[in-house]
């Protein structure tokens, strides 16, 4: 298991290097959607005035969310009413709400943008939904608390974390059938593929680490585990993973640690710790990847985090618990 400080040195380096690459990249605007998971409400952040501009209501206990890959859509999971809400984010008034097994908590939506796969925690089930007719296509039996859901790029593999079993469950998706079990550290909350494919990152919230698992084997490469000076391991709690496109760096939502940890995707070098609100939970980039937004549950906030500088550059207030986050274009 790989331990790494921070490195101040190494992370000016690589700093500057993603300011070089950032700075000729145009401003991208548009809209970040949070779920607010003790109001039932979705919270909507204007990204270049960095205000919030509307609060929808919505079902209970709205966790999960993510957009339409046209972003005609918005899907959010209820889970405390055992449903997926489908949103126009135009008006944020609800379309349609769909049956998606229990306590549906995560979900990724395949490629073809139309089959959800969904986390039912209670249940020890993945759900896989046609959200344009509502028809549950599959049910496929995984470990005890599923929680992270993550489809390949290519969409052949969908991934999903049991948080009690400590395992990550290996889907083909053209047979909806388990191939493979990795087994890794205590509660994997998150999995993230790497935007080639090659790669899938997965928090584990007890066990305070990441493992980077090689996707062609199943097999683990590397496990991380992070130290911040002054603050308590066992606060180190990994949850949400959010991976940039060019490959180089990842970022880890620590919980109660409320640091953001960022670490070089190819390396795995740790280059930082962000300080941010208090328990993070989870984070989502911008269009243009030059900032980041972490939902921060207890102190009831958005961070707003510029990329190539590593610094937090605003609060912005949301609803009671934020969970989720989605970013929708103009």
């Amino acid at each position: 298991m790989r331990q790494e400080p921070p490195v101040p040195l190494l992370r000016r380096q690589i700093t500057a290097l993603i300011f070089l690459g950032l700075t000729a990249l145009p401003a991208y605007s548009g809209e970040m959607w949070i779920t607010n998971e003790k109001d039932n409400t979705v919270s909507v952040i204007d990204t270049d005035t960095l205000e919030v501009t509307a609060t929808y209501n919505v079902g209970l206990r709205p966790r999960g969310i993510t957009f339409a890959h046209d972003f005609s859509e918005l899907y959010v999971a209820a889970s405390d009413d055992d449903t997926v809400e489908v949103l126009d984010p135009e008006t944020g008034l609800v379309l349609r709400r769909l049956t998606s097994g229990e306590d549906p908590e995560q979900f990724a939506l395949h490629p073809n943008n139309r089959l959800l796969y969904i986390a039912n925690e209670e249940d020890a089930l993945a759900t896989v939904l046609d959200v344009k007719t509502g028809e549950v296509i599959a049910e496929i039996d995984v470990g005890i608390e599923p929680e992270g859901m993550a489809i390949s790029p290519n969409g052949k593999i969908a991934v999903v974390t049991s948080e009690t079993t400590n395992m990550v469950h290996w889907i083909d998706t053209e047979k909806s059938e388990i191939f493979n079990n990795t087994l890794v550290a205590q509660r994997p909350r998150f999995a993230e593929f790497s935007a080639t494919g090659d790669r899938l990152w997965v928090s584990s919230e007890i066990g305070g680490t990441v493992a980077i698992i090689d996707t062609a084997t199943q097999t683990v490469l590397e496990t991380l585990s992070m130290h911040i000076p002054g603050i308590s391991d066992d606060l180190i709690q990994p949850v949400g993973i959010k991976l940039s496109a060019d490959g180089k760096l990842a970022f880890v939502a620590l919980g109660p640690a409320n640091h953001v940890a960022v670490i070089d995707q190819q390396s795995f070098d740790i280059i930082d710790y962000i300080l941010v609100g208090r328990r993070v939970w989870h984070l989502a980039f911008d269009q243009g990847e030059q900032r980041i937004y972490t939902t921060n549950g207890i102190s009831g906030d958005v961070t707003v985090v510029d990329v190539a500088r590593m610094k937090a550059i605003k609060t912005i207030k949301v609803g009671r618990f934020p969970w989720g986050a989605a970013f929708r274009p103009d």
